[in-house]
């Protein structure tokens, strides 16, 4: 069992650590509405990897084309909204009044439409991932629960480490803060660019 646990632990530290569009995301929260209000959005991927993880298993071979296709320009289309947001926000930095309850979890559901647009956790999860939880559960069940927790609890912590890193940057300044979310604004677009390119182009 320590064996998928230790795999499920080394693939969500990749996971959390591969820059992308949720990563950027999250950052561009954080540096909007603070640490505190944008924490919960790292546990996003519990609420969209569902529906990911039942797809990629009943088509494990490959996700098909067109859904790639579709993904990403859906999610290319998403990004601009996400970067025209945080470009309004670098616009207008003033002392904002902190966000309500309800501002909260429609940046959890946003995190977690970010991560269902994205093709890369399908690609993952039929690829990589995938085989690795069918090979242990068809051993015993409690191994593919076992990879899952280690993959599920070091992402998370991984999306929280990136979280409370950037929500630092505060200490150092309206300027700085500033100019990280006009480079987070910049990355957005430019994801929403790439994905928009990959769904045209295939």
């Amino acid at each position: 069992m320590w064996l998928y646990i230790l795999q499920g632990i080394g693939y969500g530290l990749a996971a959390a650590a591969q820059p992308g569009p949720f990563q950027t995301y999250l950052i561009s929260q954080t540096l909007i509405k603070g640490w505190k209000r944008t924490l919960p959005a790292a546990l996003a991927p519990l609420l969209s990897d569902g529906p990911i993880i039942g797809l990629c298993l009943l088509v494990l071979s490959q996700v098909p084309l067109w859904l790639q296709r579709f993904l990403y320009i859906a999610g290319g289309i998403f990004l601009f909204y996400l970067a025209y947001s945080a470009y309004k926000t670098w616009k207008n930095v003033e002392p904002a009044i902190p966000p309500s309850e309800r501002e909260t979890q429609q940046s959890i559901l946003k995190a977690a439409l970010v991560n269902m647009l994205n093709p890369n956790p399908y690609i993952f999860w039929s690829l990589v991932t995938g085989p690795i939880l069918v090979t242990g559960w068809r051993e015993t069940p409690v191994y593919g629960l076992g990879f899952m927790a280690g993959f599920y609890a070091t992402m998370i912590v991984g999306f929280a480490a990136i979280i409370m890193v950037f929500g630092s940057a505060q200490q150092f300044g309206p300027k700085f803060n500033r100019m990280l979310l006009g480079l987070s604004a910049i990355a957005l677009f430019c994801f929403g660019l790439v994905q928009l390119w990959l769904g045209i182009k295939n």
